[in-house]
C-alpha cells in the first residue's frame, strides 16, 4: 500500500473491542492468560506483561507489551464491560487474537472497530517486521456479529 495525498501510509491495524455482558472480568490471572493467548493467537512476540487490579474484587487494567505494539485491556465487572485493544504491524493478524479473547470472557454482546494506523512517509517503522516501504496486506474484517 502506497503513502495517500497526505504522505500517511498504514503502519499497522488497530482493533477496539467493546465486550458487554462479560464474566471473568475481575480475575486477574484470567485476564493474564488471556492476553497471552491473544498475542500469541496473532503471531505476536510478547515482551512483557503489566497488570493492575483496583481493589479485591475491582476492575483490572493492563498491557501486554508487544514487540509489534501492545494488546491492553480496561475492565468494570460491576457492569460486565470490557474495553480491549489490539494494534499491531508487520505480519500479525489481530483478527486471531479476538477469539482468545472471545472464548475468556464470553460476552454476550460484542463490538469491534478496525482502524488503519498510519505514519508519515518520513518516518521508518522500527520494532516492526513490516518495513514501512513493503505493503502491508490489505485488512478486510471477517467477523461475524451475529
Amino acid at each position: 500500500m502506497t503513502a495517500n495525498d497526505n504522505g500517511y501510509r498504514p503502519a499497522g491495524t488497530h482493533l477496539l473491542l467493546d465486550f458487554w455482558g462479560a464474566s471473568g472480568l475481575g480475575d486477574k490471572d484470567g485476564i493474564d492468560a488471556a492476553l497471552r493467548e491473544a498475542a500469541d493467537a496473532c503471531g505476536a512476540t510478547l515482551l512483557d506483561m503489566r497488570l493492575h487490579q483496583f481493589g479485591g474484587e475491582g476492575g483490572v487494567t493492563g498491557v501486554a507489551l508487544l514487540a509489534e505494539s501492545h494488546i491492553s485491556i480496561h475492565t468494570w465487572p460491576e457492569n460486565g464491560y470490557a474495553a480491549l485493544d489490539i494494534f499491531v504491524c508487520g505480519g500479525c493478524d489481530p483478527e486471531k487474537a479476538v477469539a482468545p479473547l472471545r472464548q475468556r470472557f464470553n460476552p454476550a454482546r460484542f463490538e469491534i472497530t478496525t482502524v488503519a494506523r498510519g505514519l508519515r512517509a518520513d518516518i521508518s517503522s522500527k520494532g516492526c517486521t513490516t518495513p514501512l516501504n513493503e505493503a502491508p496486506k490489505p485488512h478486510k474484517p471477517s467477523f461475524d456479529f451475529s
